[in-house]
């Protein structure tokens, strides 16, 4: 038989057990890539010499590359210079293989990010982060109550799609020697060779979960723009009212 469709559904219990470790992969990148991008992000609103042209030059590499290669360059690179630091090599040798997989897909996504997150902050009125200041609220509480909260329902959707990015990005990570659903689907199709199947049964999990998380992040959109009319349009105005009431 050249396609057999009941192998499709019979391996989807087997491919799911890995399913945890997709996922705490991809939402470890996510967190760790959106510090990051904040970080890029605000460097390059604040126009920090030299660490501006820092941020650029690593959006633009990192943008410019392939993800694949980043996660080779990753797992072969970082060893190389930390044995050429002088570090000791069974430390070395000790580091987890996820280890390196977080660090090239948080990096490769925060320079998308970061540029969602940049083009969200600015778009937050200016006239608010204004009063806040002038009823007496510090950089970190204005960052804390005004920017962020209203950049996070405009960065929302782009950060979203970056996130269903991560979970199918998680896919590669076999370069690293991290097994997860694609890597064990792979090893469980070697098996027989029925490989036409296996990536059937992989595409039809991938497509249920990112559909899963599309929906999630919608209701969580709708949620946010109705608190945020909730509080006044989205002016702010009660958020700097009650904290000038409570100062």
């Amino acid at each position: 038989m050249i396609f057999d469709p009941l192998l499709v559904f019979t391996r989807i219990p087997k491919v799911l057990k890995y399913l945890p470790i997709t996922m705490e992969i991809a939402v470890a990148s996510t967190l760790l890539s959106l510090v990051i991008g904040f970080l890029v992000a605000l460097i390059k609103i604040r126009g920090i010499p030299v660490l501006r042209q820092i941020a650029a030059f690593y959006v633009s590499v990192t943008r410019g590359t392939p993800i694949l290669v980043q996660l080779y360059a990753t797992y072969v690179g970082i060893p190389i210079i930390l044995r050429a630091l002088h570090a000791d090599t069974g430390v070395v040798n000790s580091i987890p293989p996820v280890v390196f997989a977080l660090i090239a897909l948080s990096l490769n996504d925060a320079a998308y990010s970061s540029e969602a997150i940049r083009a969200a902050i600015q778009a937050v009125d200016r006239g608010q982060i204004e009063a806040a200041h002038s009823i007496g609220m510090t950089t970190w509480q204005t960052l804390r109550r005004i920017i962020v909260p209203e950049s996070l329902v405009i960065a929302l959707p782009s950060l979203g799609n970056a996130f269903i990015g991560m979970i199918k990005g998680t896919s590669l990570v076999f370069v690293t020697a991290v097994v997860e659903m694609s890597t064990y689907g792979r090893q469980l199709a070697g098996r027989d060779f029925r490989y036409l199947e296996m990536y059937v049964t992989l595409a039809i999990i991938y497509w249920v979960i990112t559909f899963v998380v599309s929906k999630l992040l919608s209701l969580w959109e709708r949620k946010l723009k109705c608190d945020e009319r909730a509080v006044g349009g989205g002016s702010g105005n009660d958020t700097l009212t009650r904290f000038a009431e409570k100062v």
